[in-house]
Parts: structure tokens; C-alpha cells; sequence
């Protein structure tokens, strides 16, 4: 909408999976009064798409997808690309705490919602101590297995299948004092979803803080899993540099939620850490942007934003400066110096 916005004629692939999804949008785009020929919507795999990508020469191109996509991309395009790519999106819950039943239907949301295809989903929530002993973990649990297909509340996972899902989740498992949470299978609940698509429930699985440290261990813990997963991990005050450090090391720089308002706190994990959207304080979140917020990562002279007007113009436009100098005052006097 925001390439549309500024004039520009559209190109659009999406993912082949979700194509279906994407031509119904457009046809209530034209019925509620877009021109047919605005936008251009492709049906293709990958391999085709980039045989036209190199055809066509686009003069810019807002990528949307995988970190490996992007940097593909960004490499056939010589740079001529706006990235707003995947989202390992963490959240820590701070040392104080408050309104525990309204963060903890706040973190089911970011994590769940949509079974947690966004890129803005909560993929990492750090908990304090506090946290747990406040039950908020057990909150989180009951929330997440209210979930079903009959509420609406669960939805078919089209990017990963079970079993994509299940081997990912066993490679979690083998790092030393990993759990589950909760979760972890398929959905039991009758449904008629292919098996090419996952049918998975919401699932949170532990790993040990210390593990973070690890690289051994470390791809497979911020491996980005599109669907209804999570990674959790406890600390408490002697291990905030510990948490910082497994931030710093992070190289998907979408959104972040720091709850607290503790404002030392807030202090030392904001200036220690940089997302392109990071929401702070009691009531932080990491999805429901509104849309005239900021979206974006951060990090990257590559990185394209959606949202803002401003972040519009950036991605689908380019910076001019005409200065207008065409009257010459008819007494006006030189000076030789």
C-alpha cells in the first residue's frame, strides 16, 4: 500500500503457499476502487521469480521474508532493496512486577495470536525470577491451551509442517536442561488441514540461560520458527549482563518489549540493545502496532520501514532538492571585493 501510495506501479509475489490469500486482498482492493492495472500479482516459486527479478531490473524492491532471502536478494539487486526481513523478536519481563494477568494475556497474544505467524511475534521472553514466582509462566499455560480451531483462536501454520516443527523442536531439546513448557505435539482437534501446512499447538519450550553463551547452541535457540513457538529462559538480577550479552548477539533487529517501569532498568537494557520497534514499560508488547507506528529492524543501512509517512517516502520514493534561484532584481548592484 505504502509503494501505492507514492505512484508507483506494483510488482507483487508472495509466497506461493499464501498467494490465494494475497488475490483475495487485491480483489477487495479493486472492489473497493483500486484501478485493475495498479498492481501486478505474480504466481510463481522462487526460482522463477529471481529469473524475472534479474529480467526486469526493478528500480526498488521491499523485501519481506527470511534473513537468507534477503541477503540473496540484496546481492542480485546490487543494493537496490529495502529490507524488512525476519523477526527473532524477544521480550524480557523486568524485576518488577504488576498487572500480572493482563501482561501474561499480553505475551499469549504476541506469541500466539494468528499461531503466530507475524514477523512481529514474540519469539524469546526472558522472565525474571519475580515473574515466576508470580505464576506468570502457569498464566501463559492456560491461556495457550484455551486456544483452539472451534473459538477461532487457532489457525493453520502454512509456512512449516508438524514435521518440520517437531524436528526443530528436537534439536531445541537436546541442549542440556531444555524442557517443554507446554505444548509440543499437534493439534488432536479434528480438522481437514494437509499435511504440507502444521497443525501445531501453541508451544513454549525452556533453555537454560547459560546455554545463550554457548555458539554450539546458540543458531538452534534463535532459529526463527513461523508459527506457535517460543523460546523462554529465567534470570534474576546477578544475570542481566548475561541476558544483554544473548541480545547483543542477535542479528534479527525487528521488535523488542521491555516490561517494566523500572526506569534504571529500562535505562540499562535500552541503551544496551537496538530493535528497529522496541515498546517499553508495564504494558509492552511486541505485536499490534498501531499502523501509523514505526515498523521496521534496525541495524542495517539496508532496512526499510512500513507504518510512518516517513518511513513510506524512504522506501518508495527518493530524496530531492530542487532550489528555485530565476530572479535577477533589476537594481541589483555588484560589489567587486
Amino acid at each position: 500500500m505504502g509503494a501505492l501510495f507514492m505512484g508507483n506501479k506494483v510488482l507483487l509475489k508472495v509466497d506461493s503457499k499464501v498467494s490465494a490469500c494475497i488475490e483475495e486482498f487485491l480483489r477487495l482492493l479493486i472492489a473497493c476502487g483500486m484501478p485493475k492495472d495498479d498492481v501486478i500479482l505474480i504466481h510463481t516459486n522462487g526460482e522463477n521469480m529471481e529469473y524475472l527479478i534479474k529480467e526486469i531490473e526493478p528500480r526498488m524492491t521491499l523485501f519481506t521474508g527470511s534473513k537468507k532471502i534477503a541477503e540473496r536478494l540484496s546481492k542480485l539487486l546490487s543494493g537496490r532493496i529495502k529490507i524488512e526481513d525476519a523477526g527473532f523478536d524477544w521480550k524480557i519481563l523486568g524485576p518488577d512486577v504488576s498487572d500480572v494477568d493482563y501482561i501474561a494475556s499480553i505475551s499469549d497474544q504476541d506469541a500466539y495470536a494468528l499461531s503466530g505467524q507475524k514477523c512481529s511475534a514474540q519469539s524469546l521472553l526472558f522472565v525474571h525470577k519475580n515473574w515466576s514466582e508470580a505464576k506468570f509462566l502457569h498464566k501463559i499455560k492456560e491461556l495457550a491451551e484455551k486456544r483452539s480451531f472451534k473459538s477461532g483462536t487457532l489457525s493453520p501454520v502454512l509456512t512449516w509442517s508438524n514435521k518440520n516443527i517437531m524436528n526443530h523442536i528436537d534439536n531445541v531439546l537436546k541442549i542440556p536442561g531444555s524442557q517443554v513448557l507446554f505444548g509440543g505435539v499437534p493439534i488432536s482437534e479434528q480438522h481437514s488441514i494437509p499435511d504440507v501446512y502444521g497443525s501445531f499447538k501453541p508451544t513454549a519450550i525452556f533453555v537454560p540461560l547459560k546455554a545463550f553463551s554457548n555458539k554450539k547452541y546458540f543458531d538452534t535457540i534463535t532459529t526463527e520458527l513461523f508459527g506457535p513457538f517460543q523460546i523462554v529462559t529465567e534470570y534474576n538480577d546477578k544475570d542481566i549482563d548475561g541476558v544483554l550479552n544473548a541480545l547483543d548477539n542477535l542479528d534479527q533487529l525487528l521488535t523488542a518489549g521491555v516490561v517494566s517501569n523500572d526506569k534504571i532498568f529500562l535505562q540499562k537494557v535500552l541503551s544496551n540493545s537496538c530493535n528497529g520497534v522496541t515498546y517499553a514499560g508495564i504494558r509492552a508488547r511486541t505485536t499490534g502496532a498501531p499502523q501509523n507506528h514505526w515498523f521496521g529492524p534496525c541495524g542495517d543501512p539496508r532496512a526499510g520501514g512500513i507504518g510512518t509517512p516517513e518511513a513510506i517516502k524512504y522506501c518508495w520514493s527518493s530524496h530531492r532538492e530542487i532550489i528555485m534561484d530565476t530572479n535577477s532584481p533589476k537594481d541589483i548592484k555588484i560589489i567587486q571585493n
